[in-house]
């Protein structure tokens, strides 16, 4: 039990920082990891805490935003990284499988063929009303060739291409976005839809939840439906039994060049009907299933921590290890974002640490084998010199330089004055 304690806090903080505060205090691979060793527990002892988050949907949304509480709940999925379980899930009947989708999802409702109102997913029973921003989303239908009352959920997402041209744009390494995700989620807040309409936010559609007066048979249907009104529909394909380990297969290999940022695939019947009779547990549906890749973890050896200063004085370390080959690029370097993730993983310069990809994209440290926390935390800047501290600041700690004359702040500053975001000068 106090076990069990101990995994629910941990993965309740975790929840509350990704999706309320937009900030990331655990890898995926390190929440993966506990929350199924809770799962394990929790059928080992026939107790499930009130509060722990196998019952529980998302914390609730900021108070930036109008509130809303959905007419339906919106529940998670459950998951496997197994790909003989999905196929065993599926048995003899049809489904759909498609990409889940890394952003942030959205509810969205037209009446009389005009966009009427989005709410975020939110806790999933109360979510926030965006629907300013979402009139500027670059691909969602201002108006549609339906007027009975439309509902459909969808993700939110902004592409690696558009990520990344966002990022190259600001010369300070403090003011770059970490990931898609978190660019997105703010964007899709904001109370400024101009600041939306700049960050180039797609919208790909998921779900039918209804349309007056029309009745489906198949998802596909439904999909098909929706793509005439105009809505981007997720890639999906159809799948049985006989090819569904081939069609995995196949996302697997498009995941490394694919724009939308994904987590993993979903699973669901194709079937309407038959989804419904199987009916809902307390936080999952029983007619979807959500596939999370098996991450590729390679062994190497920790060389260095290199100390990276920035304008705000914040140092980053950034991880060198021996190269090794993972989904496909030979990797050296991964961020450790902080001196509280370094100090978790026990790191020691010669240490045999364990690499993946997060999403199969990002580099990260899933575990360190020696743990021999041998690694001192510098005194001194690598720049100036000067003396650092490290600073507790939401819940996490990290390393500054504390002289004011840095030169690395000088300089990182004067090339955010001069950037695109801010002056705007051009010219040598």
């Amino acid at each position: 039990m106090n076990r069990m304690r101990e995994l629910i806090d941990k993965l309740n903080e975790a929840s509350r920082a990704y999706y309320a505060e937009d900030r990331e205090i655990m890898s995926n691979y390190e929440y993966d990891a506990l929350y199924d060793e809770l799962v394990r527990l929790e059928a080992e002892t026939g107790i499930t805490m009130s509060d722990s988050p196998t019952v529980n949907v998302g914390y609730e949304s900021v108070d930036e935003l109008p509130k809303e509480r959905h007419e339906s709940p919106m529940l998670s999925l459950g998951k496997t990284k197994d790909r003989d379980e999905l196929k065993s899930w599926l048995s003899d009947k049809e489904g759909l499988l498609s990409w889940k989708l890394d952003g942030l999802t959205i509810v969205l409702t037209y009446e009389g063929g005009k966009l009427n109102k989005a709410v975020t997913r939110g806790n999933g029973e109360i979510g926030e009303v965006i629907t300013a921003n979402a009139r500027v989303f670059k691909n969602i239908p201002h108006q549609i060739a339906f007027d009975g009352r439309l509902i459909l959920r969808g993700e939110a997402v902004i592409k690696y291409s558009d990520f990344e041209k966002i990022n190259s744009e600001i010369e300070d390494v403090d003011s770059k976005y970490k990931n898609p995700r978190n660019l997105c989620s703010g964007s899709v807040r904001q109370l400024n839809n101009e600041i939306t309409a700049k960050r180039n936010v797609y919208f790909f559609a998921f779900a039918l939840v209804q349309a007056e007066g029309r009745e489906f048979a198949l998802r596909e249907e439904q999909y098909v439906f929706l793509k005439q009104l105009g809505f981007d529909v997720v890639d999906y394909v159809k799948v049985n039994s006989s090819n569904i380990l081939t069609e995995i297969e196949g996302y697997a290999h498009r995941i490394t060049d694919y724009d939308v940022p994904s987590d993993g695939l979903v699973l669901i019947y194709d079937d309407i009907a038959y989804g419904r009779s199987l009916g809902r547990t307390a936080k999952f549906p029983r007619d979807a299933i959500a596939f999370k890749w098996q991450d590729e973890i390679k062994e190497t050896v920790l060389r260095d921590i290199e100390w990276s200063p920035s304008r705000t004085g914040l140092i980053n370390p950034v991880a060198i290890f021996d190269p090794v080959e993972l989904e496909g690029t030979t990797v050296s370097r991964a961020s450790v974002h902080n001196i509280s993730i370094v100090r978790s993983l026990k790191l020691g310069i010669g240490d045999h640490i364990t690499v993946y990809k997060a999403n199969m994209i990002i580099p990260q440290i899933a575990e360190n084998l020696t743990c021999s926390d041998s690694l001192i935390i510098p005194d001194a800047c690598p720049c100036c010199g000067g003396k650092t501290e490290v600073r507790s600041i939401a819940e996490a700690e990290s390393l500054y330089c504390t002289n004011g004359e840095c030169p690395a702040k000088k300089l990182k500053s004067f090339a955010l004055f001069v950037s695109r975001d801010a002056m705007n000068i051009d010219g040598s």
